[in-house]
């Protein structure tokens, strides 16, 4: 069962000069990389509106750089053991700052590559802005991962139909929906799913701040790559 610690995330948004002092064994970034590109641990630029994160947060991880030709064309090599625990979680973040109340809509899709070996999960990480609520939308998995909680059923909504999730990993509550078929390109209405959160009674009308995605990898031996062919988040 695969989770990642959010806390971790949340420092290293809020003191980026932990960068100064921490890289990761580099790795080769592939050509493409023309406008940016970083092999830091918590490596990180803004580009078109959007926050890219190389994010090796994980304990005993290996060596990953991410490569950004856009905000929403970009990617990593990741070369992880192949041991348990997440290591990384690469993204691209949009920030929203809107209550859940005052959102007219909020859909994003995505175009990824993926490779067919190792363990990841390719997910949104949806936080409201105390980090007190984190939904994840796994759009495809591969390998030995799985998401924190217990089975809530199933679900339609947002155009997919989603195993749903429920647990807490000490910090923060977590709500995993993961699509009962994986997909590499697509687009998801994310606003019902965070409206069907709060009419259980799991969520409140929390202030939206974070719509992540990217790739939550447990392990890549070898060096495998992962790419956001295109990726787009909208609200209103």
């Amino acid at each position: 069962m695969a989770t990642r610690t959010p806390h971790r995330i949340v420092k290293a948004l809020l003191a980026p000069a932990l960068a100064l002092g921490a890289t990761v064994g580099l790795a080769s970034a592939p050509a493409q990389a023309a406008v940016w590109n970083s092999c830091d641990q918590w490596g990180n630029t803004t580009l078109n509106g959007y926050i890219l994160y190389n994010n090796i947060w994980g304990s005993g991880a290996g060596s990953q750089c991410i490569w950004a030709n856009s905000g929403t064309n970009w990617g990593v090599r990741a070369d992880h053991p192949n041991t348990g625990g997440i290591k990384s979680y690469p993204n691209a973040k949009k920030v929203i700052n809107k209550p859940l109340s005052s959102l007219a809509s909020l859909t994003s899709s995505y175009n990824v590559t993926v490779p067919p070996s190792g363990a990841y999960n390719t997910s949104y990480d949806i936080w409201d802005t105390d980090y007190d609520y984190e939904i994840m939308l796994w759009v495809n998995h591969n390998g030995a991962v799985g998401p924190l909680g217990t089975a809530q059923g199933s679900v339609t909504l947002g155009g997919h139909t989603w195993n749903v999730y429920k647990g807490n990993n000490g910090a923060n509550e977590v709500f995993s929906f993961l699509r009962t078929s994986d997909s590499t390109s697509g687009t998801v209405n994310i606003l019902p799913i965070l409206k069907w959160i709060n009419t259980k009674g799991w969520m409140g009308n929390e202030t939206i701040g974070d719509v992540q995605f990217g790739y939550e990898i447990t392990s890549s031996a070898g060096g495998l790559d992962f790419t956001t062919n295109n990726l787009t988040v909208s609200s209103s």
